[in-house]
């Protein structure tokens, strides 16, 4: 080999170096990563050095894809909020920039593992597989009775709830007590109003527990609310509902709220006189659209741009809720996870804003939030693939 010339890989040279390729570490590749491997890893091929390092690069590239996470793949600095199918109860997944996770509620026992195969999908999709904090908002089967199920599968980092059940049906009690003993000597805390959830690069805060609420959100200035003086008296309640965990998160200018299963009378002590809340961005529509909550005082007060209502076909949903979530100032979009078959089109929002709609071959599709910290997020349609934009005004 003349001076100057490049070696050639597969050679040994009169000096005893070896230019021979090195053999690749063993890597679990993907299909693709695969294929793009078998296609640049010809041996003993003579190449120039720009396309030698060509093949090493692309080889080093194939198998880094491969070996990533999701997470680490996506755009950075974004949000992820999945409201996530679990036939009328409760399970939002929120994934923060920096990988760490937050799971309200885990919807339903039985039915074979279906909603902790429907978490972990949406796990799956934002890259995560563990959950950093699981926050119970109360003990009705339809928000804890996934528990036992989920953790058999996943990793829990800790358990939040608002403490002791309150509400002596058999079915919250049995509830109760397998979420209980799913959680074992695992990481467990009770909050109260105003203790915070610790996310990096998210502020989350409890505004309401075991019957209580805040009276101020740090960094906001209550105001009186003029939309409690039209208000009606809500009933007492003394289910479980109303002892709803409730929070608040918070990242940079983008805001959301989920209340749980708060009914009326709570919401309104919660912004009335004043509002503590100020105004957000994504409202979960409480209690899944029942109209035993969403009293127009907190929902005209949020001023949300965006709501999703995580009904199911025949739960929820009902036609007092869905018009008050509708027609609330500002609000440009209503998803629902399903079409409320037990209402009518008039309060029913269009085809495409319905995650499952009625007479589809197959459900558990999801809806997928992905906010910036300017305010700026989007909404997609998993069954579908579309979505939509939502600027920050």
């Amino acid at each position: 080999m003349q001076i100057g010339q490049h070696p050639v890989p597969g050679e040994i040279l009169a000096d005893g170096r070896d230019t021979r390729l090195p053999k690749p570490a063993l890597f679990n590749y993907t299909s693709g990563a695969m294929q793009t491997a078998s296609r640049i890893h010809t041996p003993r091929l003579r190449h120039s050095l720009p396309a030698r390092v060509l093949v090493v690069c692309a080889l080093a590239l194939a198998v880094v894809s491969a070996g990533q996470p999701a997470a680490a793949q996506r755009k950075g600095g974004q949000l992820l909020i999945y409201s996530i199918d679990v036939e009328g109860g409760q399970s939002t997944l929120i994934v923060s920039p920096s990988g760490q996770s937050l799971l309200v509620d885990t919807g339903w026992p039985g039915n074979n593992g279906r909603d902790a195969d429907r978490i972990q999908a949406a796990m799956r999709d934002a890259g995560i597989t563990r959950i950093d904090h699981l926050l119970i908002t109360h003990y009705h089967v339809d928000h804890v009775g996934g528990v036992p199920e989920l953790v058999k599968r996943v990793p829990v980092g800790e358990f939040l709830d608002h403490g002791p059940n309150r509400e002596d049906s058999a079915s919250t009690q049995n509830g109760y007590a397998a979420y209980l003993k799913a959680v074992g000597d695992k990481p467990h805390r009770v909050v109260h109003p105003g203790d915070t959830i610790a996310i990096p690069g998210v502020s989350t805060i409890v505004l309401a527990a075991d019957g209580e609420h805040i009276g101020a959100v740090p960094g906001i200035t209550p105001a009186p609310n003029p939309y409690c003086a039209g208000e009606r008296q809500w009933p007492d309640d003394p289910s479980e509902n109303a002892r709803s965990a409730g929070i608040l998160l918070t990242f940079g200018k983008f805001k959301f709220l989920d209340l749980g299963d708060l009914t009326g009378q709570k919401e309104i002590a919660l912004v009335c006189p004043k509002n503590p809340i100020g105004t957000v961005d994504l409202y979960l529509v409480t209690h899944h659209g029942m109209n035993l909550s969403n009293a127009r005082a907190i929902v005209d007060a949020v001023h949300p741009r965006v709501a999703i209502m995580n009904n199911g076909a025949h739960k929820a949903g009902m036609p007092e809720a869905w018009q008050t979530v509708h027609d609330s100032p500002g609000l440009v979009d209503l998803w629902q996870l399903h079409t409320a078959e037990s209402s009518d089109a008039a309060h029913n929002s269009p085809a495409a804003l319905i995650a499952n709609p009625a007479g589809a071959a197959t459900d558990g599709a999801y809806l997928k939030v992905v906010a910036s910290s300017d305010g700026d997020f989007s909404v997609t349609n998993t069954r579908t693939g579309e979505t939509r934009n939502y600027a920050r005004k």
